[in-house]
């Protein structure tokens, strides 16, 4: 009994602390890297996916307009004008033509000096299977997204300010099945509020190049990925498929993003702090416990004709000890312990994303499979190595339509694990998610969701949570 009793206490700390824990991202991809992949394919449908997915005009990071324009004229007939993601800001200057069938070339207008988007998702879920209570439980996200272009206030279009304000309200599962959040729309740090804002400040050069900087909300760029495409209010909820968590980029991060564009390749240099500035103004703690620096290189690949990338990336820190402003007080280690003595961090991310069909009747839809893998040397960092593979896209017969399936792999570092044994015995997490969402009408969307996840809590049973959300796009 005592036992049973001192289980469900730990069960219990689990909940209301390990709700949100897991930061950053391991992806060194963007919204402009999206746009990349589009261009491999030398067409106006692909272009049009990245619409869908930013929920901005398709971007160009860097590619020559004409050979664009020539390769489109080939391969599609038309752009898909219903773009139904909003996440991150165009960085880079929209395409400057679009081609018809005919091949005749269409100048757009010019984009506003300002632009907003609103974008509210509504959830419930309930735990049906597993060591979990079977609770209905009701939350909701509200996230804004405004783009103060150069001319608005003063400067060139090659300037933009991003203003990121969000919100979430209500109570999810996080917590109540797995370690890792299944509900990304909910994640933030432990304890924190339920209100944060972003502003970033991002120039374009004319050769693609683009340098980002200021305090930057880590979600949007990993919503800008093709095929994943998922932030929280569209694709896959879980975190461990939405945000990849790396333990070593915060979830909100102060500090600048270069990339730089060529014909096959797309090289970044992110410099960031590595606490977690959620709730903060990135001025309080600046850089207090270390440096971070992540450098990747993506090669845009084709096969079979259809567009891919490979993206290789290599980040690490200067910190000293585990990311403590992340890690729930459930998995901080004692006093005394032997994991966080040492200083420095580094971990290496390879990751894929491939198209394996794209309908020619339905420019910008298509599916693809999505990989990656990650492994670090261990303490501080808590995550070893962990990953994902899967696929996802839309269904031919309704490409308003949205699915997804993948399994994901996370294991906390052995020297935690045996740390915190005698207290929380852990071991490795796994689970499968699967989703699939209706278009019911332009900017409305429902999606249904099914989470089987193999907790990293020792005691707890597999759990099965069920999942709806209602997504509006203003």
């Amino acid at each position: 009994m005592q036992a049973e009793t001192q289980s469900n206490a730990r069960s219990g700390a689990l909940r209301r602390s390990a709700s949100l824990w897991l930061a950053g991202t391991a992806l060194g991809l963007s919204a402009p890297l999206a746009a990349e992949t589009a261009a491999s394919t030398g067409s106006t449908s692909a272009d049009a996916e990245v619409a869908r997915i930013t929920g901005s005009a398709s971007t160009d990071a860097g590619s020559d307009p004409a050979a664009l324009r020539s390769e489109a004229t080939s391969e599609s007939s038309s752009t898909d004008e219903t773009p139904t993601v909003s996440t991150v800001s165009t960085v880079v200057p929209p395409l400057v033509s679009v081609v018809s069938a005919q091949g005749s070339t269409a100048s757009p207008s010019a984009p506003p000096p300002t632009d907003a988007k609103l974008v509210v998702s509504q959830f419930v879920d309930v735990p049906v299977s597993g060591s979990a209570a079977s609770t209905a439980r009701y939350s909701g996200r509200a996230d804004a997204y405004i783009n103060l272009r150069g001319s608005s206030w003063g400067a060139d279009d090659s300037w933009n300010v991003t203003v990121r304000p969000e919100f979430s309200w209500g109570k999810s599962s996080n917590g109540a099945v797995g370690l890792i959040p299944g509900n990304t729309a909910l994640f933030r740090p432990e304890g924190a509020e339920d209100y944060d804002l972003s502003l970033s400040i991002t120039k374009t050069w004319s050769s693609g190049a683009s340098l980002m900087f200021g305090k930057i909300n880590v979600l949007d760029v990993s919503g800008a990925l093709p095929i994943v495409g998922s932030n929280g209010h569209f694709g896959f909820q879980n975190l461990g498929l939405a945000l990849p968590p790396t333990a070593v980029v915060p979830n909100t991060m102060t500090g600048a993003i270069l990339q730089i564009p060529t014909e096959k390749w797309i090289y970044r240099v992110w410099v960031f702090d590595p606490d977690s500035q959620y709730g903060r103004t990135g001025f309080e703690t600046a850089f207090k416990s270390g440096v971070g620096v992540m450098g990747a290189a993506a090669r845009r690949t084709k096969i079979g004709g259809k567009p891919g990338i490979i993206n290789l990336a290599l980040v690490g820190s200067t910190r000293s000890g585990p990311a403590v402003d992340i890690l729930p007080r459930a998995l901080t280690p004692p006093p005394g312990s032997n994991f966080g003595n040492e200083k420095g961090e580094f971990a290496v991310q390879l990751s894929a994303y491939q198209y394996i069909a794209l309908y020619p009747e339905a420019p910008g839809k298509g599916w693809g499979i999505l990989a990656r893998f990650q492994a670090s040397s261990g303490d501080p960092t808590f995550l070893d190595y962990s990953g994902y593979i899967g696929i996802s896209g839309n269904p031919r017969k309704r490409p308003q339509d949205r699915f997804g399936l993948a399994y994901f792999h996370y294991s906390l570092t052995d020297e935690l694990a045996d740390d915190i044994a005698f207290r929380l015995p852990i071991e490795d997490e796994q689970g499968v998610e699967a989703f699939y969402t209706f278009g019911v009408a332009k900017g409305w969307e429902v999606t249904a969701n099914v989470q089987v996840v193999d907790s990293a809590v020792a005691f707890r049973d597999t759990g099965v949570t069920l999942g709806m959300r209602v997504s509006t796009t203003l």
